[in-house]
């Protein structure tokens, strides 16, 4: 048997943190379009289930049109079920304005009620959505059949603290030595995956596609291959987003001039695909009379990739000695700054504001 597990897809964001609005367009409409070639992935790959352990939408007014896409793909390939835990993102039911009787057969969901477990075979897939009510009891009435092969899933940030008193915690010792073999989570971003005891594992498949910066690298699905006759689960990440996002960092010296740091940008960039997004972060040290120039370093980058940004977070290095017999206005402003108390960043920031508005130039 073999089971998708994803999670936090977060569908129909809006995304304007990061792009302007016709980029965000393009984008949640992309976040649609990798959720259908998931479930064609699936079909080619005779998946019987796609488990969304959580945040498949993450607003209370999903457009319709949204809405509708994810249920054709559900109504199509009626040889999967599509299993949805509730994530603490889902503020809505996204089935809220279809009939009754139309909701497809194949979609299944759990509660915050109670345990609802669905069986293939040897294999049961058991979950139970977290609330402000069962957080510290969930565990105490999930009964596992030793005998079968136990898939179980939850919501929420994993933690080996069994005291801690917030929602949407998944304390793991409270899970363990319970005959679980898989444990299938959601909440966490990135892929990550660990022991839970002897005998199983709990694993995060990560978001499905990055939405911001802080959702750099690789993302994607977890793929469960299950051995029945031998009760082997066998799981792998496969990366699956449409576009990655990176974050760079570039160390800028006191001795570089404005080609010197294209130069490095576009060594250190290499690698990024011209389809990815990609955040520059500039830091290190300048001479005080020097600008980075961030408008020219877009220009030509934003022209390379899909998205493209850049952050100045060089500070400037004071020459003291330089100002020591200087008695102009600058040199009495840099001696008088240097005698306050207050961090060598902090007065470099000032100090060079200043200068700014000694020369009558444009202060930021």
């Amino acid at each position: 048997m073999r089971i998708i597990h994803t999670a936090d897809l977060h569908l129909d964001s809006k995304l304007e943190s990061n792009l302007d609005s016709d980029a965000a367009k393009i984008r949640r409409g992309e976040l649609l379009d990798t959720f259908s070639n998931m479930v064609e992935y699936a079909a080619a790959g005779n998946v019987s289930v796609i488990l969304i352990a959580g945040d498949l939408f993450d607003k209370v007014h999903i457009r319709k049109g949204a809405k509708r896409r994810v249920l054709d793909e559900i109504i199509t390939h009626p040889d999967i079920d599509f299993l949805y835990l509730l994530g603490n993102h889902d503020r809505t039911d996204f089935l809220s304005d279809v009939e009754e009787g139309d909701v497809p057969s194949n979609l299944k969901l759990f509660s915050k009620d109670k345990w609802i477990s669905y069986e293939y075979g040897r294999v049961v897939i058991s979950g139970r959505e977290l609330s402000d009510d069962n957080f510290k009891t969930i565990s105490v009435n999930l009964i596992l059949d030793e005998s079968k092969i136990n898939i179980v899933t939850l919501h929420g940030q994993e933690s080996d603290y069994s005291g801690s008193d917030r929602t949407h915690i998944i304390q793991l010792p409270l899970f363990r030595n319970k005959y679980i073999d898989y444990l299938a989570l959601g909440h966490i971003h990135s892929y990550k995956c660990g022991r839970l005891d002897d005998r199983g594992i709990y694993c995060y498949p990560g978001c499905l596609e990055g939405r911001g910066f802080d959702e750099c690298g690789e993302k994607g699905f977890v793929l469960l291959d299950i051995d029945e006759e031998t009760g082997e689960v066998d799981h792998k990440f496969v990366p699956f987003a449409k576009r990655k996002l990176n974050e760079i960092s570039i160390t800028v010296q006191e001795d570089m001039n404005m080609p010197d740091i294209i130069d490095s940008i576009r060594e250190n960039t290499k690698s990024v695909d011209g389809g990815d997004l990609l955040k520059v972060i500039l830091n290190g040290y300048t001479e005080m009379d020097f600008d980075v120039d961030c408008d020219r370093i877009a220009n030509i980058f934003k022209r390379e990739f899909y998205f493209f940004k850049v952050y100045d977070r060089t500070n400037t290095r004071i020459d003291y000695e330089s100002f020591a017999e200087d008695r102009s206005l600058k040199g009495e402003f840099v001696r008088l700054m240097q005698q306050e108390d207050m961090s060598e960043d902090e007065r470099a920031m000032i100090i060079e504001t200043g200068m700014k508005a000694i020369l009558g130039e444009e202060v930021d």
